[in-house]
Protein backbone atom coordinates (compact mmCIF):
# COMPACT_ATOMS: atom_id res chain seq x y z
CA UNK A 1 0.00 0.00 0.00
CA UNK A 2 2.92 2.34 0.93
CA UNK A 3 4.60 1.50 -2.81
CA UNK A 4 1.40 2.63 -4.25
CA UNK A 5 1.10 6.11 -2.41
CA UNK A 6 4.60 6.60 -3.31
CA UNK A 7 4.42 6.21 -7.10
CA UNK A 8 0.49 7.63 -7.23
CA UNK A 9 2.55 10.76 -5.10
CA UNK A 10 4.94 10.79 -8.16
CA UNK A 11 3.04 10.22 -10.62
CA UNK A 12 1.12 13.03 -10.27
CA UNK A 13 3.94 16.03 -11.34
CA UNK A 14 5.30 13.54 -13.59
CA UNK A 15 2.36 13.57 -15.65
CA UNK A 16 2.08 17.31 -16.41
CA UNK A 17 5.17 16.54 -18.35
CA UNK A 18 4.33 13.66 -20.03
CA UNK A 19 6.30 10.76 -18.37
CA UNK A 20 5.27 8.28 -15.17
CA UNK A 21 7.76 6.84 -12.80
CA UNK A 22 8.58 3.74 -14.95
CA UNK A 23 9.61 5.76 -17.73
CA UNK A 24 11.66 8.21 -15.96
CA UNK A 25 13.41 5.28 -14.56
CA UNK A 26 13.89 4.10 -18.48
CA UNK A 27 14.83 7.59 -19.61
CA UNK A 28 17.58 7.65 -16.67
CA UNK A 29 19.12 4.17 -17.23
CA UNK A 30 19.23 5.33 -21.31
CA UNK A 31 21.08 8.36 -20.30
CA UNK A 32 23.79 6.66 -18.11
CA UNK A 33 23.80 3.68 -20.70
CA UNK A 34 26.96 5.29 -22.55
CA UNK A 35 28.76 5.60 -19.17
CA UNK A 36 28.37 1.61 -18.45
CA UNK A 37 28.24 0.34 -21.97
CA UNK A 38 31.34 -2.18 -22.41
CA UNK A 39 32.78 -0.46 -25.93
CA UNK A 40 31.56 2.13 -28.44
CA UNK A 41 30.18 -0.55 -30.52
CA UNK A 42 27.14 -0.98 -27.66
CA UNK A 43 26.97 2.81 -27.85
CA UNK A 44 25.89 2.88 -31.26
CA UNK A 45 23.19 0.12 -30.99
CA UNK A 46 21.92 1.95 -28.16
CA UNK A 47 21.59 4.86 -29.96
CA UNK A 48 20.24 3.27 -33.13
CA UNK A 49 17.59 1.53 -30.68
CA UNK A 50 16.84 5.24 -29.76
CA UNK A 51 17.07 6.63 -33.40
CA UNK A 52 14.21 3.67 -35.08
CA UNK A 53 12.19 4.06 -31.88
CA UNK A 54 11.36 7.15 -32.10
CA UNK A 55 10.69 7.11 -35.42
CA UNK A 56 8.20 5.01 -34.58
CA UNK A 57 7.39 6.44 -31.78
CA UNK A 58 6.11 9.32 -34.65
CA UNK A 59 4.34 6.24 -36.61
CA UNK A 60 2.38 4.80 -33.71
CA UNK A 61 1.37 8.27 -33.33
CA UNK A 62 -1.06 8.51 -36.70
CA UNK A 63 -1.30 4.20 -37.29
CA UNK A 64 -2.34 3.95 -33.37
CA UNK A 65 -4.57 7.03 -32.69
CA UNK A 66 -6.40 8.12 -36.24
CA UNK A 67 -6.03 4.48 -37.64
CA UNK A 68 -3.65 5.90 -40.72
CA UNK A 69 -0.61 4.27 -41.77
CA UNK A 70 1.82 6.28 -43.23
CA UNK A 71 3.63 4.37 -45.92
CA UNK A 72 5.79 7.45 -46.88
CA UNK A 73 7.54 7.50 -43.59
CA UNK A 74 10.56 6.55 -44.54
CA UNK A 75 10.69 9.11 -47.37
CA UNK A 76 9.34 11.83 -45.05
CA UNK A 77 12.36 10.69 -42.94
CA UNK A 78 14.99 10.67 -45.72
CA UNK A 79 13.22 14.38 -47.25
CA UNK A 80 14.60 15.92 -43.66
CA UNK A 81 18.02 13.96 -43.75
CA UNK A 82 19.11 15.46 -47.46
CA UNK A 83 17.54 19.16 -46.85
CA UNK A 84 19.66 19.25 -43.66
CA UNK A 85 22.36 18.06 -45.49
CA UNK A 86 22.35 20.12 -48.74
CA UNK A 87 21.70 22.84 -47.05
CA UNK A 88 24.54 22.92 -45.65
CA UNK A 89 26.52 21.89 -48.40
CA UNK A 90 25.16 24.77 -50.37
CA UNK A 91 24.37 27.50 -48.53
CA UNK A 92 26.32 26.81 -45.20
CA UNK A 93 23.69 26.32 -42.85
CA UNK A 94 24.29 24.83 -39.35
CA UNK A 95 23.53 21.39 -38.89
CA UNK A 96 21.63 21.84 -36.34
CA UNK A 97 19.74 24.91 -37.73
CA UNK A 98 19.26 22.59 -41.34
CA UNK A 99 17.45 19.75 -38.55
CA UNK A 100 14.95 22.13 -37.30
CA UNK A 101 14.06 23.26 -41.21
CA UNK A 102 14.10 19.99 -42.59
CA UNK A 103 11.57 18.81 -40.02
CA UNK A 104 9.67 21.97 -40.75
CA UNK A 105 8.91 21.58 -44.51
CA UNK A 106 8.50 17.90 -44.10
CA UNK A 107 5.54 18.95 -41.36
CA UNK A 108 4.68 21.58 -44.29
CA UNK A 109 4.98 18.27 -46.92
CA UNK A 110 2.86 16.48 -44.26
CA UNK A 111 0.13 19.03 -43.92
CA UNK A 112 -0.44 18.58 -47.63
CA UNK A 113 -0.82 15.47 -47.85
CA UNK A 114 -3.37 15.59 -45.02
CA UNK A 115 -5.38 18.16 -46.64
CA UNK A 116 -5.98 16.44 -49.55
CA UNK A 117 -6.91 13.18 -48.34
CA UNK A 118 -7.97 13.13 -44.36
CA UNK A 119 -11.31 13.85 -45.43
CA UNK A 120 -11.62 10.03 -47.32
CA UNK A 121 -10.67 6.99 -46.15
CA UNK A 122 -7.38 6.33 -44.27
CA UNK A 123 -6.01 4.35 -46.99
CA UNK A 124 -5.80 7.29 -49.13
CA UNK A 125 -3.72 9.01 -47.04
CA UNK A 126 -1.18 5.89 -46.99
CA UNK A 127 -1.17 5.30 -50.61
CA UNK A 128 -0.44 9.11 -51.30
CA UNK A 129 2.32 9.21 -48.40
CA UNK A 130 3.99 6.05 -50.43
CA UNK A 131 3.75 7.68 -53.62
CA UNK A 132 5.17 10.96 -52.29
CA UNK A 133 8.18 8.92 -50.54
CA UNK A 134 8.86 7.19 -53.77
CA UNK A 135 8.43 10.42 -56.14
CA UNK A 136 11.31 11.88 -53.87
CA UNK A 137 13.80 8.92 -53.88
CA UNK A 138 13.30 8.93 -57.98
CA UNK A 139 14.00 12.59 -57.61
CA UNK A 140 17.62 12.25 -55.08
CA UNK A 141 18.22 9.78 -57.57
CA UNK A 142 17.69 12.01 -61.26
CA UNK A 143 20.23 14.93 -59.79
CA UNK A 144 23.61 13.65 -58.98
CA UNK A 145 24.83 16.74 -59.98
CA UNK A 146 23.33 17.97 -57.35
CA UNK A 147 22.33 15.08 -54.36
CA UNK A 148 25.41 12.60 -55.92
CA UNK A 149 22.12 9.94 -56.56
CA UNK A 150 23.20 6.28 -55.82
CA UNK A 151 27.30 7.58 -54.64
CA UNK A 152 26.23 8.94 -51.90
CA UNK A 153 25.89 12.67 -50.24
CA UNK A 154 28.75 13.44 -47.93
CA UNK A 155 27.41 15.08 -45.07
CA UNK A 156 29.04 17.18 -42.46
CA UNK A 157 29.13 16.24 -38.79
CA UNK A 158 27.49 17.18 -35.83
CA UNK A 159 30.63 17.32 -33.58
CA UNK A 160 34.14 17.38 -34.58
CA UNK A 161 35.09 13.70 -32.73
CA UNK A 162 34.68 10.36 -33.59
CA UNK A 163 33.12 9.66 -30.34
CA UNK A 164 29.18 7.88 -30.45
CA UNK A 165 28.27 9.75 -26.89
CA UNK A 166 27.75 13.37 -28.53
CA UNK A 167 25.70 11.73 -30.89
CA UNK A 168 23.76 9.68 -27.95
CA UNK A 169 22.75 12.28 -26.15
CA UNK A 170 21.74 14.23 -28.74
CA UNK A 171 19.21 11.73 -29.75
CA UNK A 172 18.35 11.07 -26.18
CA UNK A 173 17.32 14.46 -26.50
CA UNK A 174 14.88 14.33 -29.53
CA UNK A 175 13.91 11.43 -28.20
CA UNK A 176 12.99 11.85 -24.63
CA UNK A 177 11.06 15.10 -25.97
CA UNK A 178 9.53 13.16 -28.93
CA UNK A 179 7.80 10.93 -26.09
CA UNK A 180 6.81 13.31 -23.48
CA UNK A 181 5.15 15.97 -26.04
CA UNK A 182 3.23 12.81 -27.69
CA UNK A 183 2.03 11.86 -24.45
CA UNK A 184 1.07 15.18 -22.93
CA UNK A 185 -0.83 15.54 -26.54
CA UNK A 186 -2.96 11.89 -26.48
CA UNK A 187 -3.63 12.54 -22.70
CA UNK A 188 -5.05 15.97 -24.23
CA UNK A 189 -8.37 16.85 -25.50
CA UNK A 190 -6.86 16.31 -28.64
CA UNK A 191 -5.91 13.18 -27.75
CA UNK A 192 -9.75 11.83 -27.32
CA UNK A 193 -10.53 12.84 -30.30
CA UNK A 194 -8.01 11.41 -32.10
CA UNK A 195 -9.05 8.09 -30.23
CA UNK A 196 -13.11 8.68 -31.30
CA UNK A 197 -11.49 9.15 -35.34
CA UNK A 198 -9.39 5.88 -35.26
CA UNK A 199 -11.73 3.98 -33.30
CA UNK A 200 -14.98 5.32 -35.25
CA UNK A 201 -14.87 8.08 -37.46
CA UNK A 202 -18.72 8.03 -38.43
CA UNK A 203 -19.87 8.41 -34.63
CA UNK A 204 -16.75 10.96 -33.87
CA UNK A 205 -18.23 13.35 -36.63
CA UNK A 206 -21.64 12.71 -35.13
CA UNK A 207 -20.53 14.24 -32.24
CA UNK A 208 -18.82 17.06 -33.86
CA UNK A 209 -15.40 16.10 -33.73
CA UNK A 210 -13.99 17.25 -37.42
CA UNK A 211 -12.13 14.49 -39.22
CA UNK A 212 -9.84 16.89 -41.12
CA UNK A 213 -9.41 19.00 -38.57
CA UNK A 214 -7.96 16.37 -35.99
CA UNK A 215 -6.86 14.15 -38.05
CA UNK A 216 -4.55 16.59 -40.01
CA UNK A 217 -2.98 17.59 -36.90
CA UNK A 218 -2.06 14.46 -35.75
CA UNK A 219 -0.32 13.54 -38.98
CA UNK A 220 1.89 17.01 -39.35
CA UNK A 221 3.04 15.94 -35.73
CA UNK A 222 3.91 12.56 -36.81
CA UNK A 223 5.74 14.17 -39.94
CA UNK A 224 7.77 16.67 -37.82
CA UNK A 225 9.21 13.84 -35.86
CA UNK A 226 10.21 11.78 -39.13
CA UNK A 227 11.51 15.44 -40.70
CA UNK A 228 13.67 15.80 -37.00
CA UNK A 229 15.11 12.49 -37.12
CA UNK A 230 15.97 12.16 -40.38
CA UNK A 231 18.22 15.31 -40.41
CA UNK A 232 19.76 13.98 -37.02
CA UNK A 233 20.68 10.55 -38.90
CA UNK A 234 22.26 12.35 -41.86
CA UNK A 235 24.70 14.46 -39.81
CA UNK A 236 25.45 11.07 -37.94
CA UNK A 237 25.59 8.12 -40.11
CA UNK A 238 28.12 10.69 -42.72
CA UNK A 239 26.67 9.57 -45.77
CA UNK A 240 23.15 9.28 -47.42
CA UNK A 241 22.04 7.67 -50.75
CA UNK A 242 18.27 7.47 -52.01
CA UNK A 243 18.10 3.89 -50.33
CA UNK A 244 17.44 5.85 -46.75
CA UNK A 245 13.63 6.71 -48.73
CA UNK A 246 13.06 3.25 -49.92
CA UNK A 247 10.08 1.13 -48.45
CA UNK A 248 12.70 -1.30 -46.66
CA UNK A 249 12.80 1.33 -44.13
CA UNK A 250 8.97 1.82 -43.64
CA UNK A 251 8.56 -2.10 -42.60
CA UNK A 252 11.48 -1.89 -40.29
CA UNK A 253 9.05 1.03 -38.36
CA UNK A 254 6.03 -0.66 -39.07
CA UNK A 255 7.23 -3.88 -37.30
CA UNK A 256 8.73 -2.07 -34.26
CA UNK A 257 5.31 -0.07 -33.89
CA UNK A 258 3.50 -2.84 -34.23
CA UNK A 259 4.98 -4.93 -32.17
CA UNK A 260 5.25 -2.57 -29.68
CA UNK A 261 1.73 -2.41 -29.75
CA UNK A 262 -0.34 0.22 -31.75
CA UNK A 263 -1.38 3.34 -29.20
CA UNK A 264 0.89 3.19 -26.72
CA UNK A 265 3.97 5.27 -27.89
CA UNK A 266 6.04 3.74 -25.32
CA UNK A 267 5.24 0.28 -26.72
CA UNK A 268 7.40 1.66 -30.12
CA UNK A 269 10.28 2.70 -27.88
CA UNK A 270 10.69 -0.64 -25.72
CA UNK A 271 10.26 -2.89 -28.49
CA UNK A 272 13.20 -0.75 -30.71
CA UNK A 273 15.51 -1.67 -27.71
CA UNK A 274 14.09 -5.62 -27.99
CA UNK A 275 14.33 -6.07 -31.95
CA UNK A 276 17.27 -3.59 -33.43
CA UNK A 277 19.57 -5.62 -31.63
CA UNK A 278 18.19 -8.53 -33.11
CA UNK A 279 18.22 -7.14 -36.45
CA UNK A 280 21.44 -5.88 -36.72
CA UNK A 281 22.47 -9.62 -36.09
CA UNK A 282 20.35 -10.44 -39.08
CA UNK A 283 22.41 -7.62 -41.29
CA UNK A 284 24.62 -10.32 -42.95
CA UNK A 285 20.90 -12.33 -44.17
CA UNK A 286 20.26 -9.66 -46.45
CA UNK A 287 16.89 -9.94 -48.30
CA UNK A 288 15.92 -12.47 -46.31
CA UNK A 289 15.70 -10.59 -42.82
CA UNK A 290 12.65 -8.68 -44.67
CA UNK A 291 10.66 -12.09 -44.52
CA UNK A 292 11.84 -12.64 -41.17
CA UNK A 293 10.45 -8.91 -40.68
CA UNK A 294 7.14 -10.24 -42.47
CA UNK A 295 6.96 -13.28 -40.40
CA UNK A 296 7.59 -11.55 -36.71
CA UNK A 297 4.84 -9.32 -37.64
CA UNK A 298 2.40 -11.99 -38.89
CA UNK A 299 3.02 -13.94 -35.60
CA UNK A 300 2.38 -10.43 -33.60
CA UNK A 301 -0.95 -9.89 -35.06
CA UNK A 302 -2.29 -13.26 -34.50
CA UNK A 303 -0.77 -14.58 -30.59
CA UNK A 304 -0.39 -10.55 -29.38
CA UNK A 305 -2.93 -8.44 -31.47
CA UNK A 306 -2.07 -5.87 -28.66
CA UNK A 307 1.63 -5.83 -29.00
CA UNK A 308 4.19 -5.64 -26.09
CA UNK A 309 2.22 -2.94 -24.12
CA UNK A 310 -0.79 -5.40 -23.79
CA UNK A 311 1.53 -7.96 -22.00
CA UNK A 312 0.91 -6.13 -18.37
CA UNK A 313 -2.62 -6.26 -18.61
CA UNK A 314 -2.63 -9.62 -19.83
CA UNK A 315 -0.65 -10.77 -17.10
CA UNK A 316 -3.00 -8.74 -14.53
CA UNK A 317 -6.21 -10.20 -15.94
CA UNK A 318 -4.91 -13.82 -15.39
CA UNK A 319 -3.51 -13.33 -11.90
CA UNK A 320 -7.08 -11.99 -11.38
CA UNK A 321 -8.79 -15.30 -13.08
CA UNK A 322 -7.12 -17.56 -11.28
CA UNK A 323 -7.17 -15.97 -7.90
CA UNK A 324 -11.03 -16.48 -8.46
Amino acid sequence: MKDNKIYETLSKPLSKIGLSPISLAAFAAMALFPLVSPNEYYTKLGLTCMLWGTLAMGFDFSVGYINVANWGYAGLMGLGAYLSALLNKYFGISPWIGILIGGVVVAVLGLLIALLTMKMDAMFAALLAWFVGIVLQNIIAAVPNITRGAMGLNVRSLFATPKTAPYYYTMFVICILTFCVLKLVVNSKFGLSFRALGQDIEAAKAIGISPLKYRTINFVISCFVAGIVGGFYGHYVGVLSPNVLGTKNVVQILVIAYIGGRGSIWGSLLCAFILMPIFEMMNSLAEIKYIIYGALLIVSMIYFPGGLCKIPEKIKSFKAEKNK
